[in-house]
């Protein structure tokens, strides 16, 4: 190049080399941008081969342990009114987590997680009430705890594999399963080709989204099945069910049978077609907390006259039965050693 240029005019060498210089500089976000598409591919890659690996994702818990350590310290160290646990939950599932709006001027939450809140904070805490609510969507749970706007999420949250990628969870409390909700005037049976051109609500970043969108892309579920309505809280299904805007619901059992007890018109369908279980979800360096959120559930499933069963008994058994054995998480196992 250098032989070529002493033969070319100065202003045309130059011109030259800057056009050189200029397509370089071009290059350069192009370089930058594939490097990040690159890495943004290898880590999506990454997430995908440890979801693919992961087997029982409700085992890959900490072993129970009642010792303090810095989570828990400082929660323990907040001082004056700032002295909660602050926990994020629902307050529109009906038997779950939900504002009572009869229960006087403060409508208070109540209900079966509500109960597993009260009972967390007193262990810690040393006080049931000590406890800052925060009502989120869906979809923020797992921002929430990343963001540290929350020391934990109580709100039927399936422990699943994409999740534990996020954060850490205790031990199961509940067991569930996907399941449909729809008119009891329906022809629609249950997850079956009765769904097929049906319009279907699920909630956004919920498993019961995952599971229609995988399972359609099996072929598992009709193509002409309409997944694309999602909403932030999964009682804004059931008000689209009934305005008339889908066809059905899909979403945990236990949810769905609370849902159709505050509306005598619709109906569970078919079975549940899916096993998921319930659990409490922590920061994945919070250590210590869910360790010892995990003693607590050893001591609430113990405890017969104030703890899971009492619970279970007071809020759940009129939509689920009085039989509990189905909806009790298996005994706890804990793989996770770090």
């Amino acid at each position: 190049m250098r032989d070529a240029l002493r033969g070319w005019g100065g202003v045309t060498a130059m011109a030259v080399v800057c056009a050189l210089v200029a397509l370089v500089a071009l290059c350069l976000p192009l370089t930058t941008a594939t490097t990040a598409t690159q890495s943004t591919t290898a880590t999506r890659t990454a997430q995908t081969m440890a979801e693919e690996d992961c087997e029982a994702p409700e085992k890959q818990t900490l072993s129970p342990s009642s010792a303090d350590g810095d989570t828990i310290r400082a929660i323990k160290n907040r001082e004056g009114e700032k002295r909660k646990l602050i926990v994020g939950v629902d307050q529109n599932s009906y038997r779950w987590g939900y504002r009572n709006p009869n229960s006087g001027k403060t409508a208070e939450l109540e209900g079966f997680d509500i109960d597993l809140v009260h009972r967390i904070a007193e262990d810690i805490l040393g006080d049931p009430d000590a406890v800052q609510f925060k009502a989120i969507p869906t979809d923020q749970r797992i921002p929430a705890i990343q963001d540290g706007r929350v020391d934990m999420v109580v709100r039927t949250m399936t422990i699943n594999c994409a999740r534990i990628a996020d954060v850490a969870f205790s031990a199961p409390y509940f067991k569930t399963g996907q399941q449909v909700l729809a008119p009891k005037s329906s022809p629609v049976k249950g997850y079956d080709d009765t769904l097929a051109d049906r319009k279907i609500c699920t909630a956004a970043g919920s498993t019961a989204y995952s599971t229609l969108e995988a399972d359609q892309k099996a072929g598992e579920l009709p193509a002409g099945t309409d997944i694309s309505t999602t909403v932030p809280n999964q009682l804004d299904c059931l008000v689209r069910l009934q305005l008339g805007e889908v066809d059905a619901v899909v979403t945990d059992g236990a949810l769905a049978a609370s849902q159709a007890a505050q509306d005598p018109t619709v109906q569970l369908k078919g079975d549940a077609f899916t096993a998921e279980y319930y659990g409490v979800a922590m920061k994945k360096d919070a250590d210590d907390l869910v360790r010892r959120v995990n003693q607590i559930l050893v001591d609430y499933r113990k405890d017969t006259a104030n703890g899971w069963q009492a619970s279970y008994d007071q809020w759940l058994s009129a939509t689920l039965g009085k039989d509990a054995k189905k909806s009790e998480p298996p005994a706890p196992q804990y793989l996770r050693t770090t």
